[in-house]
């Protein structure tokens, strides 16, 4: 596992000194280590994971950390700020369908997926706080999941289990105790960290390639705009969307859609839509044609060639708009706050950069690429709509889940 300073983390000292305060305080006690796991933007690759297709995302200055100490007792406590204590006994770890879309739901999750894999684990009180934002599409969730596996990993097994593993056990964790069907990409990015394309053929070993592209070399910033939109109910909006995709591989007697191409969909059509409806095949239309625009956007990366990575970054949000269809919840059509932000940044971006929905969509936030010289304009106009604060400029974080020294 990866350790690094306060300073490597890019965080102010102040922000780690206050959570040491507040786990003194809490738990009256002293914390002896510290831990890190980022949020992350997705790049290209909008609802792919699931389906074994191509991602690629960036892991961001944004984190959830943790003040730690081990305890000798049977439970694993986590206080994490704003939000009750969660207490979680280790010889409890089945699955409680009272603890759903819940903290303790994800931190049980975590610690069955490392016992049922043959880890150590044991007792600890952590105490955490965040500035993923939360419901903004950087994964705030997935971060958490990350971050309590890194603390599994460092306190009880010498930091050995790798960053692939751990994200595994936290999309485990989502999936079977959370009960939220998201694939690995989220995991992966905050685990993994930095800049990646993975490609989930093979989701117990997913091919994972490095790239990078110098986004101030090219005089442009990674903006996320948090419309303020609220994810609540919004789990059948999202689970929706593997269900009806591999309905389609279904249809063709496969498991998933990257068993499949696109002339397979498109040369029985007309008996496809009978079986699982339009919707269905134009989001495993999109799934093709993304999953080969992540290809195409690692490599106008590799050359970098930044007209050709807007291009396609544009053209991922436009399938995602038209043919994904997770802009807004059909079930709230007046709550549109995700195309709305679409429509102002494409107007003030009035032909430069890109902007597309971001995450798992249908609320939250919108990815924007913003020249820099339009910044001091785009902010400000952004935020008169969606209030102060609502426009992030981010930086890329090279590492994943990380213990910290202070």
């Amino acid at each position: 596992m990866k350790k690094v300073t306060v300073n490597q983390l890019g965080g102010s000292p102040e922000r780690f000194d206050s959570l040491v305060n507040m786990f003194r305080e809490h738990f009256e006690s002293e914390p002896v280590r510290f831990f890190s796991a980022p949020g992350r933007s997705e790049i290209c690759g909008n609802h792919t994971d699931h389906n074994r297709g191509k991602v690629m995302a960036a892991a961001v200055n944004l984190d959830v950390i943790a003040a730690v100490e081990p305890d000798c007792g049977n439970f694993v406590t986590v206080k994490s700020e704003g939000y009750p204590e969660d207490k979680i006994s280790l010889e409890s770890l089945e699955p409680v369908e009272s603890e759903k879309n819940s903290s303790a739901a994800l931190i049980r999750g975590v610690l069955a997926g490392f016992k049922n894999r043959g880890y150590r684990i044991g007792g600890f009180k952590a105490y955490t706080r965040s500035n993923v934002l939360k419901g903004s599409g950087l994964s705030s969730s997935a971060a958490f999941e990350v971050l309590i596996g890194t603390v599994v990993s460092g306190l009880f097994n010498d930091g050995g289990v790798s960053a692939v593993e751990i994200a595994q056990i936290a999309q485990y964790a989502e999936n079977v105790y959370f009960g939220k069907p998201s694939g690995l990409m989220d995991q992966m990015a905050s685990s993994v960290g930095g800049f990646t394309e993975i490609d989930f053929a093979d989701p117990e070993n997913p091919v994972i390639e490095a790239v990078s592209i110098d986004l101030a070399a090219h005089r442009h910033s990674l903006c996320i705009i948090d419309t303020k939109g609220s994810h609540a109910d919004l789990t059948p909006d999202y689970a929706a969307i593997p269900a009806e995709m591999k309905a389609v591989a279904g249809y063709f007697k496969k498991n998933y859609l990257r068993e499949l191409t696109r002339d397979d969909i498109l040369g029985d059509i007309g008996g496809l839509r009978k079986a699982v409806g339009d919707r269905a095949v134009l989001r495993a239309l999109h799934f093709m044609d993304e999953n080969g625009r992540v290809g195409e956007l690692a490599e106008a990366i590799r050359r970098d060639d930044f007209a050709a990575f807007l291009s396609v970054i544009n053209r991922s949000g436009e399938s995602s708009y038209k043919y994904l269809q997770n802009v807004y919840a059909c079930a709230h059509p007046d709550e549109q706050g995700v195309s709305l932000a679409l429509y102002l940044a494409k107007s003030l971006l009035n032909g430069e950069g890109a902007a597309r929905v971001h995450g798992g969509g249908f609320a939250g936030t919108i990815q924007a690429f913003v020249p820099d010289r339009l910044l001091e304009s785009f902010v400000p106009e952004i935020e008169k709509v969606f209030g102060e604060r609502s426009c992030y400029v981010l930086n890329v974080r090279p590492f994943g889940g990380v213990e910290v020294s202070l």
